[in-house]
């Protein structure tokens, strides 16, 4: 087993296709499967259905090929060891963000980090929480910025800043009069939330201890919940970095919640074994210029990041 070998079969998985892949590794095509046959005779396993199209893992080759990109990822981190801080602040940074927090962070982290680290090819996707730490298992990503805490104990957690929760209320609603709104007061709603499709979250759903905010937020773009309740009334949830993203025109409609302050931590999450400390300063640094000052009190500051 090579690791050439391993990049093989992780580019054939990309891809789908042996020409393709074999077009990206330099190759012919019959050199690919030929380097990939030997494998799977070594292995005494069979990692791809060949009958199938596109062309897919098998259910061992789906296990082989998620333990091959780990591997390439340590030797990746190995090589990255040696390299200068100039070097090291340069090529690919992947990082998935949960989307209630993508379209706060993403323009802002383009800009900064463009402008500050040139040679680094920013991308981004938004994920569900669950997608970002199984792509983080699989080295599939650099970086993942969610909600916290983080338990698992195979990742790192940076906290980057706390941010309250805050109503959002249509006109006709009877909290619309209130200039604040209890907490409990949620509890007698029928509050629109964006998981698993667009529906309201029943008043029976938000009692007996299954009431958390983080439920509003697996998924979906919190503008489309405002035009939600702007259509068809009623009362939605929204973090606090939000509110510059709403229209002026929208603002009327927002309440704080009280008794308590309901609030989260956004952090960023990497492996124990990532060693690009310069990287995770360039991350925070963007988004200390992206996120109120306010809400960074207490959380991490740039030049405390050891890894």
């Amino acid at each position: 087993m090579t690791l050439q070998q391993l990049r093989y079969i992780v580019a054939i998985e990309r891809y789908r296709h042996f020409g393709k892949a074999a077009e990206s590794c330099g190759l012919t095509q019959s050199t690919l499967s030929l380097m990939v046959k030997k494998l799977e005779e070594e292995l005494d396993v069979q990692i791809f259905d060949r009958d199938a199209y596109p062309v897919a893992p098998t259910e061992i080759g789906r296990k082989i090929i998620d333990q091959a990109k780990v591997a390439l990822y340590n030797v990746e981190q190995i090589s990255e060891l040696t390299k200068t801080e100039k070097e090291v602040l340069s090529g690919p940074l992947r990082i998935a963000l949960i989307s209630t927090v993508a379209p706060v962070l993403i323009p802002g982290m383009f800009k900064s980090i463009g402008h500050n680290c040139p040679s680094i090819s920013l991308q981004t996707e938004e994920m569900l929480t669950g997608t970002i730490k199984d792509k983080l298992r699989k080295a599939e990503v650099d970086m993942g910025i969610m909600a916290g805490p983080v338990t698992e104990p195979e990742f790192l957690e940076i906290p980057l800043y706390r941010e309250k929760f805050l109503a959002y209320v249509s006109a006709d609603n009877p909290l619309y009069a209130s200039e604040t709104i209890k907490a409990e007061s949620l509890r007698s709603q029928a509050i629109w939330i964006i998981r698993d499709g667009l529906r309201q979250l029943e008043p029976d759903d938000l009692k007996d201890g299954r009431f958390t905010y983080e439920r509003f937020f697996e998924g979906g773009r919190v503008g489309t919940l405002i035009q939600v309740v702007n259509d068809s009334g009623g009362i939605t949830i929204i973090p606090e970095t939000h509110t510059n993203l709403i229209l002026y025109s929208q603002q009327h409609g927002l309440r704080p919640i009280v008794d308590p302050v309901p609030s989260r931590t956004i952090s960023l999450v990497i492996r124990r074994d990532y060693i690009h400390e310069a990287k995770v300063n360039a991350v925070v640094d963007a988004i200390r210029e992206i996120i109120p000052g306010t809400l960074l009190e207490g959380t991490i500051k740039k030049g405390e990041i050891r890894l």
